[in-house]
């Protein structure tokens, strides 16, 4: 009995407050719990950390150096620990050569079937991959787009090789290393200008091929070749990973595009010409090459696929088969398998992986899903769960960190993490089932249970202008459109905006009229299109400085980026510390005269142990706070009295505060937005700080890294700091992603502020509760790819409960 459950005791890490708990296995466990309540700190930086350390600690100590490296979590035990597969959001690093294809492992079996069953027979498996010289189309190199030099962009032909900035980029500057190699060979006249070369010095000097040089002078490098500038661009360059770190330098002087030679199929024609034709009897009559195949969408290729009749197929059209049916089983079926791994969304590239291990014969392993919910619309959410109950009836155990109410339901046991979120979170404040959760006066149990209403009439000073209705050139369906209701009132200036024809990625011809002043909600499948038509949007409106885009990619944090740094009050906070006690603010920065001298202002001390991992330990100098004793010991007091602040927010004392009453640098840094904003209150601080809290990021420490932020904790912080700009159109993309039920009602109020104040918002979303608090919806679709990219519905969400074509209408 006992091995029947994962056994947790004393679980410490991050917020987590002495957690022990009994997971059961071979069941999906949901856990739930408001944002920052220490899901994750216990699910990933506990559970998935503490099982890859284990298993990396059985490789010998050379491989471990290879393998990722995961913290020590802080935990007396975990008994009965299967081996764990974490299936995160984290997209793929981005790689030119990378495929839905090569990503699903699909690629190679294609290759395979075409070298077995194509006409004519061109080669073997290898053959058929842009990744290998045989396959590559010989112009772009497999990357089925061309980056050619323009070389008057990096070279000013008007300079010598003696005059500054010659040559624009890096280490081609007058004494750079790079430029050693033409300045020191001796064939060229420094001080002579670019453009006044002979025919034969300019060729040698742009294009010469490798070659050693004979009695080359003293200073040149004994084994160095001479290059041409050209060919060494492209070589170590161009065409490696220094054009990929470097791309912002590089590709100012690159003309990009889609290969001409191969259409940007990346292939080479003699692998174009080998094409498979399916069954005489087939309804499909597609005869295919295998770049072709590749730009089918999952959907249609598997079709094509099962119409293949050749005895040397079976095998391979069965496992192909497998793998296509289980993509598009957890609604993938419109991706393409030539899509660069690059443009999935997060979402995707999870579920991507979902349907890899659904085929797996591995069974006793624990999978764990970080909000696999995430992107997808409530008609492909069915398909997702009947996906992890698949892994789970293999004998698997299923951990899940999720929100919505519908993957909830599917739980054998849900652990609620809470009660608050930062210091008022880190316990678990319910187990049980789903029924039970509904009863247990929780907030996920209370948000759960409540039921959602399309809103009636609101004031219109509240609602706004009445909004003009879309003109769209192709509707599905009856439903409300500018075609049946247009002709009812006048359209004041302002009002709307009309985009025309608009025809990006999946989209068919759109032409529809967009609300102006007003919150609006994009719905849809995914990949119905929602995204393609803000991006045109985008494009086509005439004032670009007004249009914020806040999306739930990288904000373009640093390792030492935090809340503080972001909404910019750390330098208020140095100034006050400064000011208070007559010093330079310099010794309140631990990247200057305040650093911890043992540890360098990083608060931990790294010993290098070869091929075993480094071992990080806390920094006893500093004790973790990063800062020398000289900075710690100034002080600064709240800006109220501290009965005051107490009365005001909490019963007990939230403050370390020492005998004199006050707090040091490193102890104010380490406050929670919202007890900084008490400590602060009605100072600067607190007006910079107090928009975290409105968006619901009020437990995030001051000194916490944006590195360890969500993707939605992150959009929410980049929204926070447009909070009081007016006269804005905000397209936000999926802004609900990681956030608790009981905070999306308190998100939709921020947008009605936002629009009260004289702004747009359009949202991109899929939760029904953002979608019924809007004042106008559009609806795209009504499938995926090629089946969607129509507008399917616009207008009020009272009207769209009722409409029969909309795919969203039957989940309000």
């Amino acid at each position: 009995m006992g091995t029947d459950y994962i056994i947790i005791r004393g679980a410490k890490e991050n917020n987590l407050q002495n957690v022990s708990l009994k997971i059961p296995k071979h069941k999906i466990t949901i856990f739930t719990g408001v944002s920052g309540s220490g899901k994750s700190s216990l699910v990933m930086d506990t559970i998935a950390a503490k099982s890859r350390r284990e298993l990396n600690d059985t490789f010998p100590t050379f491989v471990q150096q290879y393998l990722p490296k995961y913290g020590r979590p802080h935990v007396d035990s975990i008994d009965n620990l299967p081996i764990a597969i974490v299936i995160d959001q984290k997209k793929p690093a981005q790689n030119s050569r990378s495929t839905v294809a090569t990503y699903t492992d699909i690629a190679a079996m294609l290759r395979l079937l075409f070298s077995r069953v194509g006409k004519p027979f061109v080669g073997y498996a290898e053959s058929f991959s842009f990744n290998h010289p045989e396959g590559s189309c010989p112009r772009c190199s497999g990357l089925g787009e061309i980056r050619e030099l323009d070389i008057h962009k990096l070279v000013d032909f008007d300079k010598s090789l003696n005059d500054e900035d010659t040559i624009h980029y890096i280490a081609f500057g007058k004494g750079g290393w790079r430029w050693i190699r033409y300045a020191y060979s001796g064939l060229f006249d420094l001080d002579k200008k670019i453009k006044d070369y002979t025919t034969e010095e300019l060729d040698l000097f742009l294009n010469s091929p490798q070659i050693r040089l004979k009695n080359p002078p003293p200073r040149w490098p004994k084994s160095a070749k001479y290059e041409g500038l050209i060919p060494r661009m492209y070589r170590s360059i161009i065409n490696s990973e220094e054009g990929l770190l470097h791309a912002a330098a590089l590709n100012p002087m690159l003309n990009m595009g889609v290969c001409p030679d191969c259409g940007g199929t990346r292939v080479n024609e003699r692998v174009r010409s080998c094409k498979i034709s399916p069954a005489a009897t087939s309804p499909q009559t597609e005869r295919l090459n295998i770049a072709e195949a590749c730009s089918l969408s999952i959907t249609r290729l598997n079709k094509w696929i099962q119409s293949i009749e050749s005895p040397l197929a079976v095998d391979l059209k069965a496992a192909i088969i497998a793998r296509l049916t289980a993509l598009e089983e957890i609604g993938l079926g419109y991706l393409t398998l030539d899509r660069p791994i690059g443009t999935l969304s997060g979402g995707e590239a999870q579920r991507c992986k979902i349907a890899k291990y659904i085929n797996s014969s591995l069974s006793d392993v624990l999978y764990i899903l970080d909000e696999p919910s995430t992107g997808l619309h409530n008609h492909d959410i069915q398909r997702m769960k009947k996906s992890v109950c698949r892994l789970r009836d293999a004998g698997n155990t299923v951990i899940l960190v999720e929100h919505h109410r519908e993957v909830i339901k599917i739980a054998d046991h849900i652990v609620d993490m809470g009660p608050g979120p930062g210091i008022d979170g880190g316990n678990i404040v319910f187990e049980g089932t789903y029924a039970e959760l509904l009863k247990s006066g929780t907030a996920t149990g209370e948000a759960l249970s409540e039921s959602v209403r399309c809103p009636q009439a609101q004031d219109s000073a509240t609602k706004g202008p009445a909004l003009p209705e879309a003109d769209s050139l192709n509707p599905v369906g009856s439903c409300p459109t500018a075609a049946s209701v247009a002709a009812g009132g006048e359209r004041k200036t302002g009002e709307s905006f009309t985009l025309s024809h608009a025809t990006l990625h999946n989209l068919r011809d759109i032409s529809i009229s967009l609300p102006l002043n007003a919150f609006v909600a994009v719905a849809g499948v995914a990949g119905s299109g929602k995204s393609s038509l803000m991006e045109c949007f985008r494009r086509a409106y005439p004032a670009p400085s007004e249009m914020v885009y806040i999306s739930q990619k990288d904000i373009g944090v640093s390792l030492r980026s935090t809340p503080a740094t972001y909404m910019d009050v750390a330098p208020d906070i140095r100034k006050l510390f400064a000011r208070t006690h007559k010093v330079k603010e310099q010794y309140f920065t631990f990247n200057g005269k305040g650093a911890c001298p043992v540890c360098g202002g990083k608060g931990v001390v790294i010993s290098e142990m070869a091929f075993m991992d480094n071992i990080e330990t806390v920094c006893e100098a500093c004790g973790g706070r990063r800062f020398n004793s000289e900075a710690l010991q100034y002080e600064v007091k709240p800006s109220h009295p501290l009965a005051d602040i107490h009365s005001r927010a909490y019963p007990t004392a939230p403050f370390p505060l020492s005998q004199s009453g006050g707090l040091n640098i490193a102890e104010v840094f380490d406050l929670s937005v919202r007890l900084a904003c008490d400590f602060f209150r009605d100072t600067a601080i607190e007006k910079k700080l107090h928009p975290l809290i409105e968006v619901g990021l009020g437990y995030l420490h001051l000194n916490q890294a944006l590195s360890t932020l969500s993707g939605g904790e992150l959009q929410r912080l980049k929204l926070a700091s447009y909070l009081g700009i007016e006269g804005r159109i905000f397209i936000i993309d999926e802004p609900t992603e990681g956030l608790h039920l009981k905070d999306i009602a308190h998100l939709t109020g921020i947008f009605r502020k936002m629009v009260s104040q004289g702004n747009t918002v359009y949202v991109i979303e899929h939760n029904t509760e953002v979608i019924l608090a809007a004042d106008h919806v559009i609806e795209l679709g009504p499938g995926a790819g090629e089946e969607g990219g129509r507008i399917i519905f616009s207008g009020k969400p009272s009207e769209m409960v009722g409409c029969k074509t909309s795919v969203t209408a039957k989940y309000l």
